[in-house]
């Protein structure tokens, strides 16, 4: 059988495949300008306008140490006997801490009693010297100047005999009192300075002399010496809530409260800090004296308000003109006004010459004329009462919004368009900001999807 060949239409499948090339491309170039006559050609990255709560904070550093502490110093020299309290014992008032030992100052008590017979000897004889003398007066038998001397020398043996007598009282005082060295109050002994054998030094004639024991009245309640610095202070007031860590409880949170503000400052490296004791109780014993805290006073708590991250208030899209950025900030300014407010506010702007009327809202907006609508009667630009919210109440700082500078822009897409909502921004804690809506009839902004940033 004979084969026939017939030529391929080469010119055929040619055409064809540079047809769909040809196609190809007019489409790429049709979806192109679609994409930038929208201009949205850029990838974004969105977050979500929420309910939360908001904690301004002042951070700062401190030891915890007990409420009161008490250094017991010895009233005596002498060499320490027994020990009877170690450290953590509790003690009581009048609880015997240590004992010196006595055994000189027995001799002295005996060598003391016997000046006091002695004493006691002299001045019993000088006593019937003076009564004879008395008599011998009586009769003109001495001069009146012996029977002085008699008398005086009388006064000096009873002098003596009491000097002997308040000897012996103090020796006596020693043995049975100062030896022991005692509590002086109820308490946990936190330190023991001294051991059996030690020689201690009267605290009241040597001012070399250092405590030999410290006692802590209480640990249950303790106590948080924290330096803060000068520009943070005036944050700090007495009674004001307190947040702090521990490194040795990772993950456990205490609180307490302010109790004082020390008025004398320290320096240091050109530093200047102040000492806040900061009150905190210890019921299960876990906080222990010397232990390092990080420490959060609590300046402002706002709670069930709307947040935005700080990246959306300063984010300005790169695909619009500065002129089309106010445009679009303006129009939304304008937002909630009626009629006449946005008349009154687009005459307004024209004759500052800051802007002109396009599609009669006035769109040519510059960020200086948008100012110049905070504050107009009617302007819808004030803070709203009651907006951002929980039952229509706003802080200290939702109050007179307007005197804190203009709104500010969150941008977001709208039917494949950047447009923005006009806000008032109100406190941050570094990381999120309050927002509330600058306009009465601004929309509902809850769970809004805004940009944060533009995706690379």
């Amino acid at each position: 059988m004979k084969r026939i060949f017939k030529p391929f239409p080469y010119f055929l499948l040619f055409l064809l495949l540079a047809g769909t090339s040809y196609l190809s491309l007019l489409c790429a170039g049709f979806i192109g300008c679609a994409v930038n006559k929208t201009g949205n050609a850029k990838t974004y990255e969105f977050a979500s306008v929420n309910r939360g709560m908001l904690e301004k904070t002042v951070s700062a550093s401190g030891s915890l140490k007990p409420v009161a502490t008490v250094n017991v110093l010895p009233r005596m020299s002498g060499k320490v006997e027994k020990i009877h309290a170690d450290y953590n014992d509790e003690v009581r008032k009048g609880d015997i801490l240590a004992e010196l030992n006595t055994d000189m100052l027995r001799l002295q008590r005996e060598q003391q009693a016997a000046q006091v017979i002695k004493s006691r000897a002299n001045y019993e004889l000088q006593e019937i010297t003076f009564q004879n003398q008395q008599r011998l007066a009586e009769k003109n038998l001495i001069s009146e100047y012996e029977l002085k001397t008699g008398k005086t020398n009388l006064e000096v043996q009873k002098a003596e005999l009491s000097a002997a007598e308040a000897s012996l009282r103090v020796i006596e005082t020693e043995i049975n009192q100062y030896a022991f060295i005692t509590s002086p109050i109820d308490g946990i002994v936190l330190a023991r300075n001294i051991s059996e054998g030690d020689t201690v030094v009267d605290s009241s004639s040597n001012s070399n002399s250092s405590s030999i024991f410290v006692l802590a009245e209480n640990l249950e309640e303790m106590q948080i010496e924290a330096a803060v610095g000068e520009l943070d202070i005036t944050s700090i007031s007495k009674g004001q809530e307190v947040r702090f860590t521990l490194e040795s409880l990772p993950g456990k949170t205490f609180s307490g409260s302010v109790a004082t503000i020390r008025l004398m400052p320290s320096t240091q490296d050109n530093v200047v800090s102040y000492t806040v004791i900061i009150n905190t109780e210890n019921r299960d014993g876990s906080l222990l004296p010397g232990m390092t805290c990080s420490v959060e006073f609590i300046v402002e708590r706002n709670e069930n308000i709307l947040l935005v991250p700080n990246a959306a208030l300063r984010y300005q899209p790169t695909v619009l003109s500065e002129e089309e950025i106010a445009d679009r900030v303006f129009n939304a300014s304008l937002a909630g006004m009626d009629e006449a407010q946005r008349k009154a506010a687009v005459a307004a702007r024209s004759s500052s010459g800051t802007g002109s009327n396009t599609n009669g809202t006035g769109s040519r907006a510059s960020q200086g004329g948008l100012s110049g609508l905070i504050g107009m009667p009617g302007g819808g630009m004030r803070p709203p009462g009651g907006i951002g919210r929980p039952g229509g109440t706003q802080n200290a700082n939702a109050v007179g919004r307007s005197g804190r500078g203009a709104p500010k822009p969150l941008w977001h897409i709208n039917n494949n368009r950047i447009e923005c909502i006009m806000v008032w921004a109100g406190s941050s804690d570094g990381s999120y900001t309050e927002v509330i809506p600058a306009n009465q009839t601004g929309g509902i902004i809850e769970g809004m999807q805004i940009i944060l940033r533009e995706k690379i």
